[in-house]
C-alpha cells in the first residue's frame, strides 16, 4: 500500500537503485561548507548552455567555416535545381525518390518527355535535398574546432587528477566524492553540446540517418546524466576523454575530403583508424571497464545503478567492436585497391591510397552514415 502511493518521483529516485547499501539521499544533502556533490539540478545549467554552444555555432560557421570554405573554392547553395513540376513532385514526395524503369516509362508517356529528361528531373531533385559540400565543411569544421577543443581541456584536467593515473581513485570514498569546479564544467560543457547537437537535428538539412543520429544523441546525453547523478563522473570523464581522442581527427579526414587535399584525407584517416583502434579497443576495456566492472566490486561492491552502468558501457564496447570492423574494411578495401592501382609506385604509396578510392567505397559500404555515428 504505503510503496504503492509513492508519487512517482520518489520511486524514480529511490535510493536502493540509485545508491550502495546503506547510503541515502540525506547523506548526500548537506555536506561541508565548502564541498559540492553532484546533483540532477545541476544538470539542467546545460540546457541554456546547448542554446548558447548553438548560437556559437551558428556564428562560427558564418563568419570563420564560411569564409574557409570559400577560400578553397567551395560555394554555397546546391548545383543546378530540379525544374518545378508538379506531377514528378508528387511521384518523388509520395511514391519514390529514384524511379525504376517502369515508373521512368510511365512518367515518359505522361509527360511527353525523353526517359533521360525523367531521369535527370530526378537527378537534380535529389540533389536539391542533399547538403552541399560547403554546408557539409562548415559542420565539420565547427565539430573539429569543438572536438579538438574539449579534448585538449578534458586532457589536461584529467592529466592533474589522481584517477588518471590510478583508477582505483575513482572508487574511494565513494559515494561521498567532491564535484570540483573543473570536473563540473567538463561534464557539463560535454552534456550541452550533445544537447546543441540535439537541437540542430532540426535546422539542419534533413539526412537519411535523422533518426539514427537523433537516437544516439539521446543515449549519449542519457549517459553522461546518468553518470553525474549517481556520482560516478570520475570514471565517467576517462569515458568521454577515450572517446574524444579520435572524434577530432575523423572530422579533419573529412574536412580534408571536402577540400580534396587527398594526400591529407588518406593520412588523417589512418591516423584516426590507428587511434580510433588503441582507445577504443584497448584502452577503454583494459582502463576504463576493468575500473568500472573489476575495481569498483572490489572497493565499493555491486548495487543496482551500478549493474545498469556496467551493463551500458558494454554495450559501447559492443559498439566499438563493430565500427571498428567496419573502419578497418573501408581502410583494408581502398589500401587494397590501391596497391594494385599504384604497385609501381612502391612501398610507400601502398599506405596513402585511401581517398582515391573514398567515394567509390563509401558509398557501397555507407562509410558516410558510420561515420556519423561515431560522433
Amino acid at each position: 500500500g504505503a510503496e504503492a502511493a509513492q508519487p512517482p518521483t520518489t520511486w524514480f529516485w529511490n535510493e536502493r537503485f540509485w545508491l550502495p547499501h546503506n547510503v541515502t539521499w540525506a547523506d548526500l544533502a548537506d555536506p561541508a561548507p565548502g564541498v559540492e556533490y553532484p546533483k540532477a539540478g545541476h544538470l539542467f545549467a546545460a540546457l541554456p548552455l546547448a542554446l548558447g554552444i548553438f548560437a556559437v555555432r551558428i556564428i562560427f560557421e558564418r563568419f570563420i567555416a564560411g569564409p574557409c570554405a570559400r577560400t578553397l573554392h567551395l560555394q554555397p547553395g546546391v548545383a543546378r535545381r530540379a525544374q518545378p513540376n508538379a506531377v514528378l513532385e508528387k511521384v518523388f514526395r509520395s511514391i519514390t525518390k529514384n524511379p525504376d524503369t517502369r515508373h521512368l516509362d510511365g512518367l515518359s508517356k505522361q509527360l511527353d518527355w525523353e526517359v533521360r529528361k525523367v531521369q535527370r528531373w530526378f537527378r537534380h531533385r535529389r540533389n536539391q535535398d542533399k547538403p552541399s559540400t560547403h554546408t557539409k565543411f562548415c559542420e565539420s569544421m565547427w565539430r573539429f574546432t569543438f572536438y579538438l577543443g574539449i579534448f585538449t581541456y578534458g586532457f589536461q584536467f584529467l592529466w592533474q587528477s589522481p584517477w588518471m593515473w590510478d583508477t582505483r581513485h575513482c572508487w574511494y570514498g565513494y559515494p561521498y566524492q567532491v564535484m570540483t569546479p573543473g570536473l563540473y564544467h567538463y561534464y557539463v560543457t560535454e552534456l550541452a553540446f550533445y544537447w546543441s547537437l540535439m537541437f540542430s537535428q532540426f535546422t539542419d538539412i534533413k539526412r537519411k540517418d535523422f533518426l539514427i543520429m537523433f537516437i544516439h544523441h539521446l543515449a549519449t546525453v542519457g549517459l553522461i546524466s546518468f553518470s553525474y547523478v549517481n556520482n560516478m563522473a570520475r570514471v565517467g570523464s576517462l569515458v568521454m576523454c577515450v572517446h574524444d581522442a579520435s572524434d577530432f581527427l575523423l572530422e579533419a579526414a573529412k574536412l580534408a575530403n571536402y577540400a580534396k587535399y587527398q594526400r591529407l584525407c588518406d593520412f588523417l584517416f589512418i591516423v584516426f583508424s590507428v587511434v580510433f583502434f588503441i582507445t577504443r579497443l584497448v584502452i577503454y576495456p583494459v582502463w576504463v571497464l576493468n575500473s568500472t566492472m573489476f575495481e569498483s566490486w572490489a572497493i565499493v561492491g555491486p548495487f543496482p545503478s551500478w549493474w545498469l552502468f556496467n551493463f551500458l558501457l558494454l554495450v559501447l564496447q559492443l559498439l566499438h567492436i563493430i565500427w571498428s570492423y567496419l573502419i578497418a574494411r573501408i581502410a583494408i578495401k581502398a589500401m587494397l585497391r590501391g596497391k594494385v592501382s599504384h604497385s609501381s609506385l612502391g612501398q610507400v604509396r601502398y599506405f596513402f591510397p585511401v581517398l582515391q578510392h573514398w567515394n567509390r567505397v563509401s558509398s557501397r559500404l555507407h562509410l558516410s552514415l558510420w561515420c556519423e555515428l561515431l560522433l
